[in-house]
């Protein structure tokens, strides 16, 4: 669930890089351009984590958990309103995925994964 969820999170950034560099105007250039970039290279990054951990790749655990810290420190700061459901959509998706990987039988089955022998 929690892998499924944070490849959710890497489309949603895809998207607004697509409506970040959609939206480019000469004003504001180097602003969307570097803005696209970051968050082409934040989905990248949480699709790779997603990855992992759909893998049972131990290391994707602690990433993932500081995204969702990061995204619940968003989520407070879009509390009022008009972004309210924002809000609320962020801080579920975010506290959903770190329940998710520090549930116990999801910790068993990454430990498992580091207790086998690469090849």
């Amino acid at each position: 669930m929690a892998a499924a969820l944070v490849a959710l999170e890497a489309l949603v950034l895809v998207v607004l890089a697509v409506l970040e560099l959609a939206n480019l105007r000469s004003i504001r250039l180097t602003m969307g351009v570097t803005t696209t970039a970051f968050f082409l290279a934040a989905a990248a990054g949480l699709a790779w984590c997603a990855w992992s951990l759909w893998k049972t790749r131990r290391w994707a655990r602690g990433p993932v958990v500081m995204a969702q810290l990061i995204q619940l420190g968003l989520a407070w700061n879009f509390r009022d309103a008009p972004t309210t459901l924002m809000a609320i959509g962020l801080a579920v998706a975010g506290v959903v995925v770190i329940a998710g990987l520090l549930h116990p039988a999801t910790t068993q089955v990454l430990e498992e994964d580091a207790a086998q022998p690469r090849t």
